[in-house]
């Protein structure tokens, strides 16, 4: 059964069980999006040894490291950079290599790293688009069927940026330990409430079910609103 936790401020709470993790020397995942930037400079004010960490994405858009819309970019800036020499082993996907490319690498990362078929990451974190989409898996799409691989190649997103992308699976989403959906404003309430009803390729999000660990959804009062 998933937590739901209703919050004046959902991204403090994300940014404190990030410290926790971190500090522990978890694998964490991390994602892009405007909240989650939030969570990642509150973050990046606190006072946590890193140094023993490894960070990982969840999805990557097919640009350079560089580019505005590159997710790894907005959390080098709102986090990564301002960590410092203390910071932890950072894992990216190399977006410019292309989709296929792309994934092929971070899969083969991913089990060199943690050393199973389906690795097990400690902590990750998800926003949800408003089509109740989770990292780069899109309502409809065939990757949403993938059961064998933990990285798979999304050639057309599913809404914009119109940029292909690399993206987790479902199942490497569910063999985490602890899996964190931070969702605000009620924008995204619809989908929120989608995410929580019958499981449906017709919202991702609602297919995020962690076998044997740990789902919290990190809400605010909008965002919660149509529960």
């Amino acid at each position: 059964m998933a937590e739901t936790l209703v919050l004046d401020d959902p991204a403090e709470e994300c940014a404190g069980r990030l410290a926790s993790a971190a500090a522990e020397g978890a694998h964490v995942v991390l994602t892009g999006g405007s909240t989650p930037r939030r969570c990642y400079e509150r973050l990046a004010g606190m006072d946590v040894d890193w140094s023993s960490a490894t960070v990982w994405f969840s999805d990557e858009r097919c640009v350079p490291p560089d580019d505005e819309l590159s997710n790894y970019g907005m959390a080098k800036a709102a986090l990564l950079d301002p960590l410092g020499d203390g910071g932890p082993d950072v894992k990216r996907m190399r977006g410019e290599e292309g989709p296929s490319a792309g994934a092929d690498d971070y899969e083969r990362e991913l089990r060199e790293s943690l050393g199973e078929s389906m690795p097990r990451l400690d902590l990750v974190l998800l926003g949800l688009g408003p089509d109740a989409h989770v990292a780069s898996l899109f309502p409809g799409q065939p990757t949403l069927q993938v059961g064998d691989r933990p990285v798979v190649a999304v050639p057309e997103a599913g809404m914009e940026p119109f940029v292909p992308r690399i993206s987790l699976t479902l199942p490497a989403i569910n063999a985490a330990r602890q899996v964190l959906l931070l969702v605000t404003g009620e924008s995204k309430a619809e989908a929120v409430a989608r995410a929580c009803g019958e499981p449906s390729e017709d919202a991702p999000g609602s297919l995020v079910r962690p076998h044997s660990g740990d789902l919290t959804l990190l809400l605010d009062q909008a965002a919660a609103s149509r529960l």
